[in-house]
């Protein structure tokens, strides 16, 4: 029977020594990690970004997970793409496939949750995703499922009224830090891959110069540019010759 979202984050906080309080911020992958190292004792923590911030950041996280499921021959497959949307459904699924695993596999040792991450500091990461759906709300510990309460009319007349517009602001203030700081990690995502795919580029023109030297010619390498140079419906690049067929019917 699969444990309920606040048994499971007890559990984790318990484990972990942090102070988890959605089941989305295990979407960073810090918090997987560190369980499977509560049981196998040799994850490489010093790889593991605990307070990640930005996706590239969870996607490295993940990377020494699947490192670790291939060195133990875990068959399980790990849905990067949607847990580091950081959504609480697809995180529950996996939070509770991955303390089924725990129960089976630790075996009862001792675990230094802290002295394992050298002690770095676990703020619980902050999640893009409950911002779509109102932000935090005063009052609110959990974030989760506070639809209703965020709106209930507080009791006590003009004097917890006056403090309201204070704490709008506050909490806006909060969300377009949040914000501005996930823009930030998706620009330098955007351009980490772009310098990445920008190098596959000059190596496949310098592969097909030397080859259409010799007069040969690679199937794989065109394939490539092709995914290369393909475009989005949408963002193709304009024909110029139907430009100027344009330029001259606008002109009056």
């Amino acid at each position: 029977m699969n444990a309920s979202r606040t048994d499971l984050l007890a559990w984790l906080n318990e484990l972990l020594q942090i102070n988890y309080t959605k089941v989305e911020q295990c979407g960073t992958g810090g918090a997987y990690c560190q369980i499977l190292d509560s049981i196998y004792g040799d994850v490489p923590m010093t790889r593991v970004k605990m307070n990640a911030k930005h996706e590239y950041e969870f996607v490295a996280n993940y990377k020494v997970m699947q490192n670790v499921f291939k060195a133990k021959k875990i068959d399980k497959p790990i849905p990067v793409e949607r847990l580091v949307k950081c959504k609480m459904q697809d995180n529950l699924e996996f939070l509770q496939w991955i303390k089924r695993f725990w129960d089976s596999n630790y075996g009862g040792q001792g675990y230094d949750a802290v002295g394992r991450r050298k002690g770095a500091p676990m703020e619980p990461p902050a999640t893009v995703a409950p911002l779509a759906a109102g932000g935090t709300r005063a009052g609110s510990g959990l974030g989760v499922g506070g639809g209703r309460a965020g709106g209930r009319t507080p009791i006590g007349g003009h004097r917890s009224g006056s403090a309201q517009p204070n704490e709008a602001v506050q909490q806006l203030q909060g969300q377009v830090k949040e914000l501005s700081t996930h823009l930030e990690g998706l620009e330098k995502e955007r351009d980490f891959y772009f310098e990445k795919l920008r190098d596959i580029e000059i190596l496949v023109q310098q592969q097909q110069e030397t080859l259409e030297a010799d007069g040969k010619d690679d199937h794989t390498l065109r394939e490539i540019q092709k995914i290369l140079y393909s475009t989005e419906e949408g963002f193709e690049v304009p024909d110029p010759a139907l430009g100027a067929a344009v330029d001259e019917e606008e002109t009056f």
